[in-house]
């Protein structure tokens, strides 16, 4: 039994990685898909892939850091389906690596825009068409870093931290009104944003970080979040949901 039938679903950050991976499973369990990135050829590609499951998806592009933009996506994909009823909220990015002190204020900037400003806007946009439905359940892509800290990523850090308090602040304030707001905390995942082939070193370090002894896969992130806005957690609101091969119970 698909548990979405009828539903519409929105993903960002879904060109590729686990953003793909999880706009494939709402398609798999029914839901109509709209599939948002600044990857065009990407983004086409994910609709196509559910097109050819059978599934019906719409490509929006956007950059989540600005708001006209995003406010045109959440907009876009209401008018193709007629409704929302799950957001995925996961583009993000890495940045450039640094120490506090080496961190430029551009860098900064930009991770704190597109990681935490743009799980905002993605919310800002998305609840009103939630609340006219009186449901909705939104999952915000946090990380591991957002739950304990690392060295040399400090912009990152602080962005995953700001969601993880953004999610359990919306969490509260929607809580009465049927709509769900939850996070996901991927540790280590096989994805392009890991930049793996070229970096073999950092695989290997990755590695030795994980408990379980190997990397995440993406399609395993997507199942924490489908299961997270299904009505299967209907009593989960404003929890952080690690899927992390055991990284943080260290």
């Amino acid at each position: 039994m698909r548990r979405m039938e009828g539903k519409v679903a929105l993903a960002t950050g879904s060109a590729s990685g686990i953003g793909r991976a999880t706009a494939l499973a709402f398609a798999e369990q029914g839901a109509k898909v709209g599939v948002a990135d600044l990857d065009v050829e990407g983004g086409l590609e994910t609709v196509r892939l559910i097109q050819h499951r059978g599934g019906e998806a719409v490509f929006v592009p956007a950059d989540v850091a600005r708001a006209v933009e995003v406010e045109a996506m959440a907009n876009e994909v209401v008018k193709t389906f007629g409704r929302l009823d799950y957001a995925f909220n996961n583009a993000g990015i890495v940045g450039t690596p640094s120490s506090t002190v080496e961190c430029v204020e551009e860098n900064w900037d930009r991770v704190i825009g597109v990681d935490l400003k743009g799980i905002f806007l993605c919310m800002k946009y998305e609840i009103p068409f939630m609340l006219k439905q009186g449901y909705g359940s939104i999952v915000n892509s946090a990380s591991v870093v957002g739950l304990i800290g690392i060295r040399r990523n400090i912009s990152y850090v602080a962005a995953k931290h700001g969601v993880v308090g953004l999610t359990r602040a919306a969490a509260l304030e929607y809580a009465g009104t049927g709509i769900r707001i939850n996070a996901v905390c991927p540790g280590y995942v096989r994805t392009p944003i890991l930049l793996l082939d070229a970096m073999p070193e950092m695989e290997r370090h990755y590695l030795s970080a994980e408990p379980m002894g190997r990397l995440g896969r993406p399609e395993e992130i997507a199942e924490a979040v489908v299961w997270l806005c299904s009505d299967a957690a209907s009593f989960v609101t404003g929890h952080m949901m690690s899927v992390d091969g055991g990284l943080v119970a260290r």
